[in-house]
C-alpha cells in the first residue's frame, strides 16, 4: 500500500472497517483446502477495487482474507507530484535500472518479508527498530498474480549491479483498473530505491493517462512524498470519474520512456518534474 504504500502490518492499522470474508460479497470468496491455496476470483477482486474495499490478511500464512474500506483515503495528486530536489539528482544519476513487470513475483515476495520499521517509514528496509509482519499472505499473492496476468496488476523494479550480477533492490506492486492505479506495498533495500520507484511510476501515469493514484492509508511518510487524504466516499466518487481506458497501458508507457530517453531515462524522468514543478 505503497508502505502500505507503507510498511504498516495488518494488524496495526486503524480507522477503517474491517469485513471478515464469510460476509455479503466475501462469502464468494474461495477458502484453502489443505495446501492448495485458491486465489480470490479476479472479477470479484476487481469489483471490490472498484467499490474502493480491497484484501488483506493477518499474518502471511493465513488462510482467510478480510476486506478493509478505509474512512478516509490517501492518494497522491499526479500533477502536484514533486520529487525533492536529492531524489531528482538520484534520478538523473540513473543509479537503478527501473523495469516494469520484469520481476513480478519477486517484488510480492520482498514487500510480504518481515523487515525492520520506523514510526516515520524510513524508506530503507534496514533500518529501524521493531520487526512488522506481513498482511500479504500467500493467498493475497497469488491473487494478485492471476490479476497480473490477465493485465490488471503491474510491478515497478529497481536493480543494481551485484556482486553476483544484477540484483533486485527495490520496487512496488499494484492494481490497476480503469484510468486507476492502486499502489498496494514497496519495498527498499538500497537508498531511494522505492521512492525512484514512485516516481517512475507517476511519470508513467501521467504518460499513459491515468488520473488517480490510490495509496489506500495516509502515513507520515507518505505525506512527505505529496500524498494527500480525503474522505472515503470522495475517494469512491473519483474512482467512478476514472472510468474508461488510459491511452496506454504502464508496461507500454514505460517502454515509451525507455525509447525516448536515449539511454538516460532517468534524466527524463527528472525533467519531466521540472517542467511542471
Amino acid at each position: 500500500m505503497l508502505y502500505q504504500l507503507s510498511y504498516t502490518p495488518a494488524g496495526e492499522v486503524r480507522g477503517y472497517r474491517r469485513r471478515r470474508a464469510k460476509a455479503s460479497i466475501c462469502a464468494k470468496v474461495a477458502v484453502m483446502h489443505g495446501s492448495n491455496i485458491q486465489p480470490i476470483p479476479s472479477q470479484l477482486l476487481l469489483l471490490a477495487y472498484r467499490a474502493g474495499v480491497f484484501p488483506m490478511a493477518d499474518s502471511r500464512d493465513d488462510p482467510e482474507i478480510f476486506w478493509v474500506e478505509p474512512r478516509e483515503r490517501a492518494t497522491i495528486p499526479l500533477d502536484e507530484y514533486s520529487p525533492s530536489r536529492s531524489l531528482r539528482k538520484v534520478l538523473r544519476q540513473d543509479r537503478f535500472r527501473v523495469s516494469c513487470n520484469e520481476a513480478f513475483g519477486q517484488v510480492v515476495r520482498a514487500c510480504a518479508a518481515p523487515r525492520m520499521v520506523t514510526g516515520s517509514d524510513s524508506d530503507n528496509a534496514a533500518e529501524g527498530n521493531a520487526e512488522s509482519g506481513s498482511w500479504i499472505s500467500h493467498r493475497i499473492e497469488a491473487s494478485y498474480r492471476q490479476l497480473r496476468d490477465i493485465g490488471h496488476a503491474h510491478s515497478v523494479e529497481c536493480w543494481q549491479d551485484g556482486a553476483d550480477g544484477e540484483e533486485l533492490v527495490g520496487g512496488l506492486y499494484g492494481v490497476s483498473f480503469d484510468r486507476v492505479f492502486c499502489g498496494e506495498s514497496m519495498f527498499s533495500r538500497a537508498d531511494n530505491a522505492s521512492k525512484v520507484a514512485l516516481s517512475w511510476l507517476v511519470a508513467a501515469m501521467r504518460r499513459a493517462g491515468f488520473v488517480l493514484l490510490d495509496c489506500q492509508f495516509m502515513t507520515d511518510h507518505l505525506a512527505s512524498l505529496g500524498a494527500a487524504a480525503m474522505p472515503q466516499e470522495d475517494y469512491v466518487m473519483r474512482v467512478k470519474a476514472a472510468q474508461g481506458e488510459p491511452a496506454c497501458s504502464l508496461p507500454r508507457s514505460f517502454a515509451a520512456i525507455h525509447e525516448e530517453a536515449a539511454g538516460s531515462p532517468g534524466k527524463l524522468i527528472a525533467q519531466s518534474f521540472t517542467h511542471t514543478s
